[in-house]
């Protein structure tokens, strides 16, 4: 049994915190991607004629998405990832 919660076995029963480690960073990546690509595929195109039946500063929402709301929702992305890695860079000992 492994001594931390996050570890994982490899092929020879060794524990691997470094197969856990990128575990977690790539279930990470794949809920931002799959954040990154609702906001700017799915608002900004797909539901661009939905959303355009609301206003957003002047704007059209659907065009608003498209031109400068899926930026700052990258931007902010960018935040979280940072933020979460640092949580999980803690978690697995592996921090600055």
């Amino acid at each position: 049994m492994p001594d931390q919660p996050n570890q994982i076995d490899d092929a020879d029963g060794k524990p691997s915190v470094a197969k856990a480690y990128w575990r977690a960073n790539l279930k990470l990546l794949g809920k931002l991607l799959v954040v990154w690509f609702v906001v700017s595929f799915g608002f900004g195109i797909l539901l661009q004629p939905v959303l355009d039946q609301f206003q957003f500063f002047g704007f059209k929402l659907g065009f608003w998405f498209a031109q400068q709301g899926s930026i700052y929702v990258f931007i902010a992305l960018i935040f979280v990832y940072s933020h979460r890695m640092r949580k999980i860079d803690r978690d697995f000992g592996v921090e600055d």
